[in-house]
């Protein structure tokens, strides 16, 4: 798959709820996801797939998503792209409702995704 294939794929499979679809189709097993911040107590980086499926994970037995937006991909090079997150969720234990904005760039090698990046707002 080129750049662009993974990219929009991407994208698209986060606007249909695919995301798990596309650990399998667009992920290296290697791949390494960094956050912002802690925000799990897992820590900020995470390697491998199996990890990566665990984010997803965490993230859907602690959050609730009313919905969002996601606007991309803006390709960089001919390995990596960057998308922009919104997110209105709330937090299933504390009943907090936040609407979230993020940047994540991917690196992608030899037709797949290494490495994903997350940037946060304040």
């Amino acid at each position: 798959m080129t750049l662009e294939e993974i990219a929009t794929a991407l994208v698209d499979g986060c606007l249909t709820q695919r995301e798990d679809e596309n650990l399998d189709k667009l992920y290296a097993p290697d791949a390494v996801s960094v956050e912002a911040a802690d925000f799990s107590g897992m820590g900020r980086e995470t390697r491998g797939l199996e990890g990566i499926r665990g984010k997803h994970a965490w993230w859907n037995e602690n959050f609730d998503v009313h919905g969002g937006d996601v606007q991309g991909p803006f390709l960089h090079g001919d390995d990596r792209f960057g998308v922009i997150f919104e997110i209105d969720a709330t937090h299933k234990e504390s009943g907090e409702r936040t609407q979230m904005k993020e940047m994540a760039i991917y690196h992608v090698a030899d037709g797949k995704i290494v490495r994903e990046e997350f940037f946060g707002t304040g």
